[in-house]
């Protein structure tokens, strides 16, 4: 590993105040240490924030408000969380394994890098770490790659469970930026596309802070499902996931959410899906059609064709599950 600073920052301004563009932010660095270890990433300096941002969770009237500091699994069981927004604890209990929840951070989440093993692997091209080197996996090992909203540049997934729940839902991303002025992203403007520049995995401005998440509130408690399909039960990145919440007037569906991980270069919401099931019956055809509706707009690399049914079957099963896992 390259020698670093190393330093510790007791505000919010101190920490703006001291970031570069050869600095790195640390929180958990559940991600960012492994990164390190592997000459990934080598800043010259690390600002250690685990003292700086709030590590509060706070229920609102219209929502609750989750410091980025929060740690996974103090989400995850957090009493609130669980009764009013159980699809985001339930998410984050399917990812990764206890010991890395303890430590990862709510902030540190959303900028967890891809799994893509081109990526990890610095002998092979990977436009993601190099742009311009080329993409390995679009013509080789693409088996857990993208299936939709990919480039030529790049078709690698985005790794995380919570974030899926979080696109569901509606939330939202409050910032610091590097000037101190305070902004607030839509969840699902916050990762990007691939595109042209692949090594950009979101939109968060340079040397800004999150400095928390709000998630609204809604009447997606009592129905909900997130279902997450993998090579192995423990400790192991989805092959498919689906985040599932209705809310129901007795059968009927007066909303519907859906989003999946493992099928794009971000949490990807199945917005003609949802507005076909709106108004609709709650039941196993229209959850199909719905499910087929989604797998339309798929498009499967030379490995992935699995996924594309595998996909289906996730929607179905999450949407039907929705009727019986009430919180």
């Amino acid at each position: 590993m390259k020698p670093f600073e190393y330093t510790k920052p007791k505000t919010v301004r101190e920490a703006l105040s001291s970031a570069n563009s050869h600095s790195q932010y640390i929180a958990g660095g559940t991600n960012l240490v492994d990164l390190m270890k592997k000459q990934i990433d080598e800043p010259d300096k690390l600002l250690d924030i685990t003292d700086t941002l709030p590590n509060t969770i706070e229920v609102k009237d219209n929502g609750v408000v989750i410091g980025a500091m929060v740690r996974n699994t103090a989400i995850a069981v957090n009493k609130a969380i669980m009764e009013s927004w159980p699809l985001l604890s339930k998410a984050i209990l399917k990812g990764a394994s206890p010991q890395i929840r303890n430590m990862a951070s709510a902030g540190g989440n959303l900028l967890q890098r891809t799994r893509c093993p081109y990526f990890y692997d610095l002998t092979l091209p990977c436009n993601k770490r190099k742009n311009g080197s080329g993409c390995g996996a679009i013509k080789g090992n693409n088996r857990m790659g993208a299936i939709i909203g990919y480039s030529d540049a790049c078709v690698a997934v985005y790794p995380s469970d919570m974030c899926v729940a979080l696109a569901a839902l509606d939330a939202k991303v409050n910032i610091r930026k590097a000037d101190g002025s305070e902004d607030t992203m839509n969840f699902l403007d916050f990762h990007r596309l691939p595109g042209n520049n692949p090594e950009k995995d979101n939109n968060l401005p340079e040397n800004a802070l999150i400095t928390s998440i709000f998630v609204p509130k809604n009447n997606f408690s009592k129905h909900f499902e997130y279902l997450k399909l993998r090579d192995r039960e423990s400790y192991a990145f989805a092959l498919v996931s689906v985040a599932a919440a209705l809310d129901l007037d007795g059968n009927q569906i007066r909303e519907a959410r859906l989003a999946s991980g493992g099928v794009a270069h971000k949490p990807w919401r199945w917005t003609k899906a949802e507005n076909f099931l709106k108004g609709k019956q709650a039941t196993s055809e229209n959850f199909a059609e719905a499910a087929k509706i989604a797998a339309e707009d798929t498009s499967p690399l030379s490995d992935n064709a699995f996924k594309v049914p595998l996909l289906k079957g996730a929607i179905e099963t999450a949407l039907l599950t929705c009727l019986t896992n009430k919180a």
